[in-house]
């Protein structure tokens, strides 16, 4: 049941597995190996969703008012990001995704990806590079520095 719930919070945006991987380590006292795994396979199962419906969905939603709110802060993080993954296009991805810091990770990865319509098999691919590397940092963090995560 722990595992489930470890997998299900890596593929809920903002958590992702900068929070799962805490949460089965050094809550649910989980084997690092498998939390890991579990968290990464959790938190790429959006990302193709994202990276094939993202653009159509954004369009449809800038079309209502009521989704005014998100749209904007989608149009920042994007806004903010795409300079960089224009200029480094699949490094700059892999980086971005890799580094494991707040607003940085599959789902804004794989957003700015869409939107600017990069390849879908290199962003995928890309994708599971840089989870796969900021999963190894969050893991390694969480069992050599618990007390930097507050805990």
């Amino acid at each position: 049941m722990e595992l489930l719930q470890v997998f299900l919070w890596s593929m809920v945006p903002i958590v992702e597995q900068k929070g799962s991987i805490i949460l089965g380590i050094n809550k649910f006292n989980l084997n690092p190996y498998i939390v890991f795994i579990v968290s990464l396979l959790g938190s790429l199962v959006p990302v193709p969703f994202i990276l094939l419906f993202f653009n159509r969905i954004f369009k449809w939603m800038k079309k209502y008012e009521i989704f005014r709110k998100i749209n904007d802060f989608i149009d920042k993080k994007i806004a903010k990001n795409s300079d960089k993954m224009i200029r480094y296009r699949e490094i700059g991805l892999i980086i971005f995704i890799g580094i494991p810091i707040p607003t940085t990770g599959l789902w804004t990865g794989s957003v700015i990806a869409a939107f600017l319509k990069l390849d879908f098999t290199k962003s995928l691919l890309c994708a599971i590079l840089g989870g796969t590397i900021s999963g190894i940092l969050i893991t390694i963090m969480c069992i050599a520095f618990p007390w930097l995560l507050g805990l």
